[in-house]
């Protein structure tokens, strides 16, 4: 009796301290064992949009899973990427994130999430020179037209971006500071709309991504003004950069990038790293991709946390000393 009370003992005592042993950590090939969410913080048809669709049939062939793209557009792309940070970190959900990811801390100081410590990178996917483009109907031929009429009528170039916080309004209010001049604003919630109205004249000017743009401005639609990169591209050789017209030294690129929630399982993030890459290295979506002007970083998530620190301090800085405050 006192030998099966001992055994007894012995059953449970290890039943216990298998409860406390930590799990096993997660291995990539048990990951993903349900659909994948990947939120795009924009409305259809713009680049970021298109990105996410052109890698999603990629990922599923590769990770063997459903991949739904989800858009909620709003704020900048707040919206959707808070729904993603304040998402279980369980390799269900996932964000495309545009350049404005790195703004909006300056410029929505209650977020409900921190940009740096609330996601966890996994890859920048790739930078594009924005383009400062007119309709052919407008008034302008080259950016010094713009400059010419906003001194002579301070707000009378009227401009386009895909929103308040934008880098491209961030950008031009940087340039307008600069040269001291006054343009109008008109903030668009997204790419789609706002190429909408571009291309169809609604506003004389815009300003985006030349990957959102080049179709466009090769179609003749939209007359490219200058590019906001340091150096001209190749897209539009013809086309002067910022720097040589107006502002020495100005230089700011759209960028592209992939996050998780913090806290995502390592494993998962790198599965997830992979199987991007090789859904963006297919010849298809990478010549796509690279006819809208998107130039490939494909960086590891080491690359991209250092970088996405560095922008958020940058672009802190410019909202800091232009004054500029969401809801302009």
């Amino acid at each position: 009796m006192r030998q099966l009370l001992l055994r007894a003992f012995a059953v449970l005592a290890l039943g216990l301290c298998g409860a406390c042993w930590p799990a096993p950590a997660l291995r990539a090939q048990d990951w993903p064992s349900k659909p994948v969410r990947i939120i795009v913080p924009f409305p259809p048809g713009g680049i970021t949009d298109q990105i996410a669709r052109h890698v999603q049939p990629q990922l599923e062939q590769d990770l063997k899973a459903t991949v739904v793209i989800e858009n909620r557009g709003g704020a900048s792309g707040s919206i959707g990427t808070q729904a993603a940070a304040l998402s279980p970190p369980d390799g269900a959900t996932f964000v495309l994130v545009f350049d404005t990811h790195a703004v909006n801390p300056s410029l929505q100081p209650k977020l409900a999430f921190d940009t740096l410590k609330d996601l966890a990178p996994i890859m920048l996917i790739g930078k594009s020179p924005m383009v400062i483009t007119a309709h052919p109907t407008a008034p302008y031929k080259t950016f010094a037209d713009v400059v010419a009429a906003s001194r002579k009528t301070p707000g009378a170039a009227t401009y386009g971006t895909i929103g308040v916080g934008s880098l491209a309004h961030l950008a031009v209010s940087q340039i307008a500071n600069k040269l001291d001049v006054t343009m109008t604003h008109v903030p668009y919630k997204g790419g789609g709309p706002l190429m909408t109205d571009a291309v169809g004249g609604h506003v004389p000017l815009a300003i985006a991504s030349i990957a959102l743009f080049s179709p466009h401005i090769r179609a003749g639609a939209l007359r490219p003004l200058a590019v906001t990169s340091s150096k001209r591209y190749a897209q539009v050789p013809d086309t002067p950069t910022i720097a040589e017209v107006s502002v020495p030294g100005f230089d700011a690129e759209a960028w592209w990038g992939f996050l998780a929630p913090a806290k995502t399982p390592s494993a998962i993030i790198a599965r997830m790293h992979a199987a991007l890459g090789k859904a963006l290295q297919d010849s298809a979506v990478r010549q796509s991709l690279s006819e809208q002007g998107l130039e490939y970083e494909l960086s590891t998530p080491e690359v991209f946390g250092r970088f996405l620190e560095s922008e958020v301090s940058r672009w802190a800085k410019v909202v800091r000393d232009n004054n500029i405050v969401a809801g302009d």
